[in-house]
């Protein structure tokens, strides 16, 4: 996840191409399995497990393949046990970037995010050394069918909600990161068809760079670490060219 927009990004994932959408599939699954450990295989009693079957099927997601994942997770067939690894450190111009990662082996995973700050111009820094930029927020995305807008306000306020923004064909609500279960709980109950609903990192201030190879390297940074199956989430504060033009 990256950028103003979580719905640019999601929108940007549903088009993907097929190698991309493996890579997604592969990513909320191992979300799943960690939730199903954590919490049991029923949505109806795991909140978290319920938002991350409405994100898989956001991202187009075979409920049979879901299904699959979750039985998996809740038997003793799957025997991975993944770790949540978080990296910081700066890209090209002193972009600061996030990794978040689920791993089954923390030095390959340390390894891998390292390599890629090397290679494209970055470093990678110590716990602590860029999040003091960012902020946590909840972000809950709706399915916007012309749902008149003072009941919607209404609604996200009573659910708990800090504000939202209505965007294309989804509506953006903003919640404190505590609260993403309880108000998008809340907001399903009201009849809303909730998309995704989980905690972010927004950063206070973006960075642009005006360098046409820092611009490609860090383009470069992305990609690899989004690429790489065991991050899971990459935050960043660059004013990249193409959200510039979007505000």
């Amino acid at each position: 996840m990256s950028g103003h927009s979580k719905w640019a990004n999601i929108k940007r994932k549903k088009e993907a191409n097929d190698a991309v959408k493996g890579k997604i599939f592969t990513k909320i699954g191992r979300e799943i399995t960690v939730v199903v450990k954590q919490g049991g295989p029923d949505p109806a009693n795991n909140a978290k497990l319920a938002n991350l079957i409405a994100k898989a099927k956001s991202n187009n997601i075979p409920n049979d393949n879901i299904d699959r994942i979750i039985k998996k997770a809740a038997g003793e067939g799957d025997k991975n046990n993944y770790e949540e690894m978080t990296y910081e450190g700066y890209g090209p111009g002193g972009v600061a970037v996030i990794v978040e990662c689920l791993t089954d082996n923390k030095n390959r995973t340390a390894g891998d995010v390292r390599h890629y700050f090397d290679k494209f111009g970055g470093n990678l820094g110590t716990s602590g050394c860029v999040s003091f930029m960012f902020s946590k927020k909840g972000t809950i995305l709706l399915e916007n069918n012309g749902t008149d807008e003072d009941k919607l306000m209404e609604d996200c306020f009573e659910a708990g909600a800090d504000d939202f923004n209505i965007e294309d064909e989804v509506v953006e609500v903003t919640c404190p990161p505590n609260d993403v279960d309880a108000v998008s709980g809340a907001l399903k109950e009201m009849g809303y068809g909730v998309m995704s609903a989980e905690s972010e990192m927004v950063p206070s201030t973006y960075t642009t760079l005006t360098d046409e190879k820092q611009l490609k390297m860090m383009g470069l940074l992305l990609d690899s670490l989004e690429e790489n199956d065991d991050v899971q989430n990459v935050y960043h504060n660059w004013n990249a060219p193409e959200e510039e033009e979007e505000d």
